[in-house]
């Protein structure tokens, strides 16, 4: 047994590299081992040098590794190696099953540590111009999981959507429709929402409609997992965002006025 065996669960953020902590960073440096997940951004791997990088990642009907076996290869590497970190995308406790693999790997003896990421419910919304609150707008939100472990739609979907709280549904493309029916039942037709696919990175595409038009958004710009959906109201701020933006007059520093 390695005199050091221990666990970070780290937080990679939602895909753009350079939206991960600094805290994460330096656990990185000191990483033996790394497993890192499909949805993180290769290019942090390169700020661990001295670990072996090893991907366990899960895709759609596609696991390289079931659960169980990720949470025994932590164990394993930890006892041969050293200081595993477990790198997942955005917040391992946003529906990263982070607190899964921190439980067993202390039942067998393991150090442990926990470092946020920032979470693409938040961060993905933001950077199309999307707040998720908004003073006299929206109170609340949601963050639900479209998929849950029985393959099926979050009953809490039907319950927001009696709600005037924006919604945020991760992991939800492939329950698009069952979600368009959910929201529609409760008079919801109008209701803007934004589908962000591969958020806050170089492949970043996305569509905005209505909960009536939406479907046909997403079918005309080819729009996949793993995407982003938000519904309310605020989706219509990107609008005034965006015209902030493009209103900014922007001198150049080395081209001063005179």
């Amino acid at each position: 047994m390695h005199n050091s065996s221990r666990l970070t669960v780290v937080g990679a953020g939602p895909g753009d590299p350079e939206l991960i902590t600094l805290k994460a960073l330096k656990v990185l440096e000191s990483a033996n081992v790394v497993l890192y997940d499909a949805l993180i951004n290769r290019e942090l791997l390169e700020y661990a040098p001295q670990a072996e990088h090893i991907f366990v990642g899960k895709r759609k009907d596609k696991h390289r590794y079931s659960q169980d076996e990720i949470n025994e290869l932590i164990v394993k590497y930890a006892l041969e190696r050293g200081h595993v970190v477990r790198l997942k995308g955005g917040d391992p406790f946003v529906f990263g099953r982070g607190s899964e693999e921190i439980n067993y790997a202390k039942s067998k003896g393991l150090e442990i540590e926990m470092v946020s990421g920032i979470t693409s419910a938040i961060s993905v919304p933001a950077g199309v111009g999307i707040p998720l609150t908004q003073r006299g707008t929206s109170e609340s939100f949601w963050v639900i999981t479209g998929t849950t472990t029985q393959k099926k739609l979050s009953d809490d979907v039907r319950l927001a959507a009696q709600s005037t709280a924006t919604v945020v549904i991760l992991m939800g493309m492939s329950k698009l429709a069952e979600i368009v029916e959910i929201f529609s039942h409760f008079g919801k037709e109008d209701m803007p929402v934004g589908v962000i696919q591969n958020g806050t990175t170089v492949n970043e595409k996305s569509g905005f409609g209505t909960i009536s038009t939406i479907e046909e958004v997403v079918s005309e710009k080819g729009l996949t997992a793993p995407a982003i959906i938000v519904i309310g109201e605020v989706v219509k701020e990107r609008n005034q965002v965006h015209r902030i933006f493009e209103n900014l007059e922007v001198i150049p520093e080395n081209n001063p006025k005179n």
